[in-house]
């Protein structure tokens, strides 16, 4: 796959990521406040998912295309941080 490509595919996944992330705001109280476990079992699943992805195409994207080492900090630091992967995506993968 080219790396214009997997840059794109990256983008998406980012942005999808971080929306998993977000949704953690809602399901978490469905599951301590109401007892609600299925939303949260989904959200965690697909996060969990789109969370491992992210990572590889980060450093599969890496590889083709030169970030410094401050932009791949920034770029998997991302991952872990709410609105990280919106930040990067409009600051390092939009460049």
């Amino acid at each position: 796959m080219e790396a214009q490509k997997q840059l794109k595919l990256l983008k998406i996944i980012a942005i999808l990521e971080g929306i998993s992330y977000l949704l953690f705001g809602i399901t978490m109280p469905l599951k301590y406040q109401f007892d609600m476990l299925l939303p949260n079992k989904i959200v965690g699943q697909a996060h969990g998912l789109l969370f491992i992805t992210y990572i590889l195409l980060v450093f599969v994207v890496s590889l083709k295309i030169s970030y410094t080492k401050k932009e791949l900090f920034f770029l998997y630091l991302a991952s872990i941080i709410p609105f990280g992967t919106f930040i990067v995506d409009k600051k390092i993968l939009s460049k």
